[in-house]
């Protein structure tokens, strides 16, 4: 395919996600399963100009005076990826598959420098009803974080101390231009793609088949670090989910103390098996949900994990169809799912023990709201200020997060270089 068919793909498979409300994710399948003509090459351009155009759809809206698909991915095309006016005006007239040629209004539109600054809320690409939300999180900096969770995410991989080391690390994946993280001593980032370019499949490394690495998002590894740094030798992952920080405490507590990784699904407790066999880690029981299947833990842990459901607003980068599909109903939700969760967990941590609450959000209705109200109903929890802990864990260079006045942190891309994440710890009766 010529990149004129590409437009009109991504603009069809837009006009999808946008009319029908569904996963970015099905729509480019569906669209793929229909068009087996298409190489791997052309579906990936043909996402990046989905997902991207997703990423600044309300600015580039406001550009093109317009949220139709055809506007949203020709101004993606044009300026998002750089490649102007005349570049698009010569795809669509070279390529029968093409999209029709530039009105003049659409032409006007994208060869104008038009400023949206004066919307701060356009400007960072934030649905309207979360704007205060936003507004609240961040303050003067919201417009920044906006700005920075609608570019491209790098992707971060994290060393298994069990098996490697971040040095031969490096070594090993120079060609993919891989550097260490600047918080986490076990991270490797390497560069989004621009435009067309294809990020490298680093799961297709001779490493990742060995378990030498694993993907998992600098902020992610953070928190398990944090967590880490309690030193237990009897950890409960409530919410394990995939079991990304399960294998991360792993590597740190080096196989020693046990791990019970639990999760209310089954679905999404599934892909632990196999990365348990990568990754050489033997001090992990998988706890499948099933009924009384953890009582026996019930105040035994010196360290519970709640990764807690969110609204995924800290992965927006990953993840830019979930901000414009997210409710009311569905925060709502969330918010109750959170209070649930920490209230049963709770149970599991014994006296002098602690809990770590993490979410992959950056509201406070989600985080320190939520964490505030489960230590006013149990006063046998206390905050553990992380400000003043961040530097022995991480060193005197790390990025610094935003600190409430309790501690708590909250990770972002345009503070601290991460997707955006909350980490609050909470010691019991200590």
């Amino acid at each position: 395919m010529k990149d004129g068919g590409r437009l009109a793909a991504a603009i069809e498979i837009l006009g999808a996600v946008e009319t029908m409300r569904r996963p970015v994710q099905d729509a480019l399948r569906e669209w793929g399963h229909g068009h087996r003509f298409a190489g791997s090459g052309d579906r990936l351009v043909i996402a990046n100009l989905v997902f991207d155009a997703l990423r600044h759809r309300l600015s580039l809206a406001a550009r093109m005076g317009t949220s139709d698909p055809r506007a949203l991915v020709f101004a993606t095309y044009a300026v998002t990826w750089d490649i102007g006016l005349e570049g698009l005006e010569q795809v669509l007239e070279g390529d029968r598959f093409a999209p029709s040629p530039l009105d003049e209004a659409e032409r006007a539109a994208l060869a104008a420098d038009r400023d949206v600054s004066a919307n701060e809320q356009v400007l960072a690409d934030v649905p309207e009803w979360l704007w205060p939300d936003f507004e609240q999180a961040f303050g003067d900096d919201a417009v920044a974080e906006g700005i920075a969770l609608a570019a491209r995410a790098p992707i971060d991989l994290r060393v298994n101390r069990l098996k490697s080391d971040r040095e031969r690390l490096l070594k090993k994946l120079s060609h993919t231009n891989a550097v260490a993280t600047a918080t986490s001593p076990v991270g490797l980032r390497i560069a989004p793609p621009r435009g067309k370019e294809r990020a490298p499949h680093v799961q297709a490394e001779e490493g990742f088949q060995k378990g030498w690495f694993e993907l998992q998002d600098e902020a992610s590894q953070i928190a398990a670090l944090v967590a880490a740094s309690v030193a237990p030798s009897q950890v409960l992952d409530y919410c394990a989910g995939g079991g990304g920080k399960t294998l991360a405490l792993a590597g740190e507590m080096e196989n020693r103390g046990q791990i019970y990784a639990h999760d209310a699904s089954k679905i999404r407790l599934a892909p632990i098996y196999d990365r348990l066999r990568r990754s050489g880690a033997r001090n992990v029981q998988v706890c499948a949900p099933d009924p009384g299947g953890i009582d026996g833990l019930v105040g035994r842990m010196d360290l519970v994990f709640v990764d807690a459901p969110c609204s995924g607003s800290g992965v927006w980068r990953r993840r830019p169809d979930s901000k414009w599909r997210i409710t009311p109903n569905a925060l709502s939700a969330r918010r109750a799912e959170q209070d649930q969760v920490l209230g049963a967990a709770r149970d599991f941590v014994r006296d002098g023990g602690h809990m770590l609450y993490a979410t992959c959000s950056v509201f406070p209705c989600e985080n320190e709201e939520r964490v505030r109200a489960f230590l006013s109903e149990n006063p046998d929890f206390a905050p553990v200020d992380l400000s003043l802990r961040w530097e022995g864990i991480f060193g005197a260079d790390a990025s610094r997060p935003r600190f409430t006045e309790e501690g708590f942190a909250t990770l972002s891309p345009a503070r601290t270089d991460t997707d955006g994440f909350f980490i609050a710890l909470l010691s019991r009766n200590a």
